[in-house]
């Protein structure tokens, strides 16, 4: 008697199932086909950032290949173009474009390059205050002492990365600025820090020893 009564029960388990099959059976099949176009699509996708990013790393190897044959300017014309195309190497392509065009002697478009690296909102702080540094360190010869020293200001704080070379830099502009008291400051200032760079630490003692004299 329990064998007929499993049958029964067999039988309406299969006819419910059939029931339910063919009520959703087009939407279980419509949600596999989706689930199978989303796997690919993501798959795809994976792909395509992976081809981007050798893509992206030739192109960035290439323009270094060029830098290293001496061939600044063009190498520059390189980076700019990676530095503009928001890939993964823009921004240490926008530093390199920076660099070479000061290298190549092109000081006026090496602070420009520099200048918007300091105004991206897209990059760290730290290195906005890099882009910062630097561009102040190529305008200084030819620029105005007391812009540059306004500059840096902030990036003399305590806590900034680039503390030492901003306090270093400002005491040149000072110098240039005829404030040979406010320079000599700076230096035994950084020439007594012992979280400053040993290379800085000993130009400026010897710039402290040369201003005393």
């Amino acid at each position: 008697m329990s064998d007929i009564f499993r049958e029964i029960d067999d039988e309406l388990r299969r006819d419910n199932l059939l029931k339910l099959w063919q009520r959703y059976g087009k939407y279980v099949i419509a949600l596999v086909v989706l689930v199978l176009l989303i796997a690919g699509a993501v798959v795809a996708w994976r792909d395509h950032l992976a081809s981007e990013r050798r893509a992206q790393a030739t192109s960035y190897s290439s323009a270094l290949m060029v830098a290293r044959a001496g061939k600044e300017a063009e190498a520059a014309k390189l980076f700019g173009s990676l530095a503009a195309d928001g890939s993964g190497y823009s921004l240490l392509a926008a530093f390199q474009e920076a660099a070479l065009l000061a290298k190549s002697g092109d000081r006026k478009g090496a602070i420009a390059a520099y200048d918007r690296l300091a105004a991206s909102t897209a990059i760290t702080p730290e290195f906005r205050d890099l882009a910062v540094l630097l561009s102040v360190m190529q305008g200084l010869p030819d620029g105005n002492p007391e812009a540059a020293i306004k500059r840096l200001q902030p990036l003399t704080a305590n806590g900034n990365p680039w503390r030492a070379s901003a306090l270093d830099l400002t005491a040149a502009a000072k110098l240039k600025a005829g404030d040979r008291s406010g320079a000599l400051a700076i230096y035994k200032e950084l020439a007594d820090d012992l979280t400053a760079p040993q290379g800085l630490r000993a130009r400026a003692a010897e710039m402290t020893a040369a201003l005393k004299s």
